[in-house]
């Protein structure tokens, strides 16, 4: 197997993740395969897996609430345009380190268009608001903004090559397509016209049902349905979402006198945006059944792949 020209193929690791890769292995040699201590390593595995996978997004958090805790009000650079900076600082040393591969990059840039364009009309329309300081800004919308769709984008091509992610009864790529179609079409549309998001989450409901993602620790292989992942994706971004309206990066009507908790309604707004996530990042890494070939990772028995890129 070797590296394409757009990047490492999905399920490989980057150059820094394979050194972590054989030193995980060292520690772990000789860990037992049962008992207490082995679902502790499985544990631990998976929870630093996951973080890895939020660099990018919690590499933005902090500096959100930096910027919050610190940033001199009196500065002469503007406290978002700062944070434009730092955000677009951070995606460039994860390029520079090689903590992304060029595949990614267009993934993740792809998030950046979306998410923006999004942003552009909900700040119009009132959903949502942002400071007015700054000039690195298009319209109302601050272009650090964009960065926080590409964080999610940037989370969820990391977990699918560091779980070596598979599917099994995945739909059509084309019906999921109209689904997520749908959708975005309605985070517009339901201004005007009568809100159908009650109508599509039945009809993801319908189409992903069966589905079921299955994801390799360190030694196990474990599943879950992909409704459930979603949603459990959709509340770990809700909760991210109150640090930052916390930290000041943008604030929904209801929080302008004062901050309050983010409505749990939003948990399906978020669940139907994983949804579009979902669908743009299999057009560029198409969903893999369990039964197909598995790829090097953290496990037992990885080594690098003969012929591919370092």
């Amino acid at each position: 197997m070797t590296a394409d020209a757009g990047g490492l193929p999905p399920h490989e690791l980057t150059r820094l993740e394979r050194a972590i890769d054989r030193a995980a292995n060292r520690v772990l040699e000789g860990a037992p395969a049962r008992g207490v201590r082995a679902v502790l390593v499985e544990c631990s595995v998976f929870l630093l897996k996951q973080a890895w996978a939020c660099i990018f997004g919690a590499l933005l958090l902090v500096v959100l609430v930096a910027a919050r805790l610190w940033y001199p009000d009196d500065a002469i650079l503007a406290r978002n345009d700062a944070l434009t900076i730092a955000a677009v600082v951070i995606q460039i040393l994860l390029l520079v380190f090689k903590l992304e591969t060029g595949r990614e990059l267009w993934v993740i840039l792809l998030f950046h268009v979306t998410g923006t364009v999004m942003e552009l009309f909900k700040t119009d329309v009132g959903s949502w608001a942002y400071e007015g300081d700054g000039i690195l800004r298009i319209g109302a919308v601050p272009l650090f903004s964009g960065f926080m769709y590409a964080a999610v984008g940037s989370y969820m091509v990391r977990v699918y090559r560091l779980h070596d992610l598979r599917f099994a009864r995945y739909p059509s790529r084309l019906v999921t397509t109209v689904i997520a179609a749908l959708i975005y079409v309605n985070f517009f549309s339901h201004h005007f016209i009568v809100d159908l998001r009650w109508v599509l989450l039945a009809a993801v409901l319908v189409v992903w049902w069966r589905t079921t993602m299955h994801f390799r620790v360190y030694r196990v292989t474990l599943r879950a349905p992909l409704l459930l992942v979603f949603f459990g994706v959709a509340t770990f971004i809700w909760f991210a979402e109150n640090i930052a309206t916390w930290a000041g990066a943008w604030l929904y009507p209801h929080q302008e006198a004062g901050w309050e908790l983010v409505s749990p309604q939003k948990l399906i707004a978020w669940f139907l945006l994983m949804i579009i996530s979902v669908v743009m990042v299999t057009w560029v890494y198409p969903p893999r059944a369990p039964s197909e070939e598995p790829g090097p990772g953290l496990s037992p028995d990885a080594a690098p792949v003969p012929g591919s890129r370092p």
